[in-house]
């Protein structure tokens, strides 16, 4: 049996569909929340319902909006210096055994120390400022990225190498159109992993080391017991951090549309 591919109009269509039934998803979600809590009398400090976190997060949102830009700066420098710093390294790592050897118990030293520990070295080192916290976002990005990466470089069959070889294409080309076309499924696994990592980081960062940003909102409003604020605040980060992780996933839909990752779910193994 061979699988078909669907339409355009087909996967437009369930595309539209995937997204009506998260939409639909969540309403239900916040309608079931609104309605237990009030039915069941929840203090407010414990767990506000979904109508007051809305009411007390947009009369503080000109506070608050002048923190958003702090954070997502962080959020999106700390990422893109990580990218910047992992994807090289980890091809030099894939194709050298010296470098490997050099390099990679360093990347893991750095991976297993708590990020939050060093934290207050940075601060010490760089002052409190940008520099501290776009760090500690890059480490914790790195590491994810460079290992998909590396994987990714390391993904290519010697046989096709050889083959490509044979036919007298140079280092460079082959590179072009086999190594990197190969690594770009790994790659972007990590960016995906690292990017639902960024946001975290940028919070962690600001709860150590900052006078501004949301993760340092956070801990005055649960400082003042204002829980509906806390909520928003959590639920603002989650979606800079979710624009940043579908950011990338277009990118890589529009990157390596031929792979298996952006295929519908039609044309799984049961499809017809």
């Amino acid at each position: 049996m061979n699988a078909r591919q669907p339409s355009l109009p087909a996967r437009a269509a369930a595309l539209a569909w995937e997204r009506r039934h998260v939409i639909v998803t969540f309403v239900l979600l916040f309608v079931a929340w609104e309605v237990l809590v009030r039915a069941f009398n929840v203090a407010t400090y414990l767990l506000p319902p979904p109508s007051m976190i809305w009411t007390e997060f947009a009369r503080r949102w000109p506070r608050v909006s002048g923190h958003v830009w702090s954070t997502t700066l962080e959020i999106v420098a700390g990422y893109a210096v990580a990218i910047v710093v992992s994807v090289p390294l980890a091809l030099a790592i894939a194709n050298s055994r010296f470098i490997e050897k050099t390099a990679y118990p360093v990347i893991v030293f750095l991976q297993i120390i708590p990020k939050i520990a060093i934290a207050p070295l940075f601060v010490i080192w760089f002052g409190v400022g940008y520099t501290p916290r776009i760090l500690l976002v890059f480490l914790l990005c790195f590491f994810p990225i460079v290992i998909a990466s590396i994987a990714g470089f390391r993904s290519v069959r010697p046989e096709v190498m050889e083959f490509a070889r044979s036919t007298g294409a140079g280092q460079w080309l082959m590179f072009r159109k086999i190594g990197v076309p190969t690594a770009l499924p790994s790659i972007f696994t990590g960016l995906k992993v690292a990017a639902a990592l960024a946001a975290t980081a940028a919070v962690v960062s600001e709860f150590v080391a900052s006078d501004k940003g949301l993760g340092y909102l956070l801990l005055e409003f649960n400082a003042d017991l204002n829980t509906p604020m806390v909520f928003g605040i959590i639920v603002l980060l989650s979606i800079i951090g979710l624009a940043v992780y579908y950011i990338v996933e277009f990118i890589e839909r529009i990157a390596i549309p031929w792979h298996v990752s952006q295929r519908g779910s039609s044309t799984g193994i049961g499809a017809m």
